[in-house]
C-alpha cells in the first residue's frame, strides 16, 4: 500500500488525513524498522506492508465504531503499538492505555510516544489480569492478533464499562466463536456486531467482533 493508497483508503473510512499525521506515521515506521534490528517487534518491515497490515489495519475499527464519541480505550497485548498507537494519532480525543507483557516493548513504546510528543497515551508493563485486579474500566477494550477468543473474553470483558464494548480484531473466527459460546452465556455477554471485510491489496479476510454486556 503506497502512501497515496493509504490516504484514499483511510478517507474511505471517514477519517481525514493531515500532513502532521503522515509525518507521525513516518516517524513510527522509521523507528519501528530501526528498533526491529535489535528487538523482535514485527516480521513486517517493508514500508508498503507496514502501511497496509499495521497502520491501515489498525484504523479499520472505524468500520464498526465511532471512536470519536468515547473517552477511554485499552489495547491489550499491543505489541509494537497496534492498533492503539495509530488510533491515538487519528483520534486525539481518546485516552489510551497500551498494555504489554514484555518490558522491552513497553520501554520502546513510551520512548516513541515521547518522540511523537503525544499526550493521553501511555504503555504499561502489565497483563490484563493485573488491570482486572486493580478494578480498571474502559469505554473500549481492543485486542489484535493476541490470543484465542475464549481467552480474550476472560481477559478483556472485565475491563469493559457497563455500556462499553470489547472489539476483537480477527481473521477467520468461526471455530473460536464456537469454543467461546459457554463463556459468553455464563458471563452474560452478547455478540453485538460481527463485521467482515477484505483487507485491500492482499485480499485477506478480516473480522471485527463487538462484544457487550447483555441488558439486565
Amino acid at each position: 500500500m503506497t502512501i497515496e493508497e493509504f490516504i484514499k483508503e483511510v478517507e474511505a473510512l471517514g477519517l481525514n488525513v493531515t500532513e502532521e499525521q503522515l509525518e507521525q506515521l513516518d516517524i513510527i515506521y522509521n523507528t519501528l524498522v530501526e528498533t526491529n534490528k535489535t528487538m523482535n517487534l514485527t516480521r513486517i518491515t517493508e514500508k508498503e506492508d507496514v502501511y497496509l497490515k499495521h497502520f491501515y489495519d489498525s484504523l479499520t475499527l472505524a468500520k464498526v465504531y465511532d471512536l470519536s464519541k468515547v473517552n477511554t480505550l485499552c489495547d491489550i497485548g499491543t505489541g509494537a503499538g497496534f492498533p492503539g498507537l495509530v488510533l491515538k494519532i487519528f483520534y486525539p480525543n481518546l485516552e489510551i492505555t497500551l498494555v504489554d507483557s514484555l518490558l522491552k516493548r513497553v520501554k520502546y513504546l513510551n520512548n516513541l510516544i515521547d518522540k511523537l510528543q503525544l499526550t493521553g497515551i501511555k504503555a504499561y508493563h502489565n497483563r490484563a489480569e493485573d488491570l482486572i485486579r486493580d478494578g480498571k474500566k474502559f469505554d473500549i477494550v481492543t485486542a489484535r492478533a493476541v490470543a484465542s477468543l475464549p481467552k480474550l473474553l476472560l481477559w478483556t470483558m472485565p475491563l469493559v464499562n457497563k455500556n462499553g464494548s470489547f472489539l476483537a480484531m480477527k481473521g477467520k473466527v468461526e471455530e473460536e466463536l464456537k469454543q467461546a459460546e459457554k463463556i459468553i452465556l455464563k458471563n452474560n455477554y452478547c455478540l453485538a456486531n460481527k463485521f467482515s471485510f477484505i483487507l485491500p491489496k492482499e485480499n485477506s479476510d478480516r473480522i471485527i467482533l463487538e462484544f457487550k454486556y447483555k441488558d439486565e
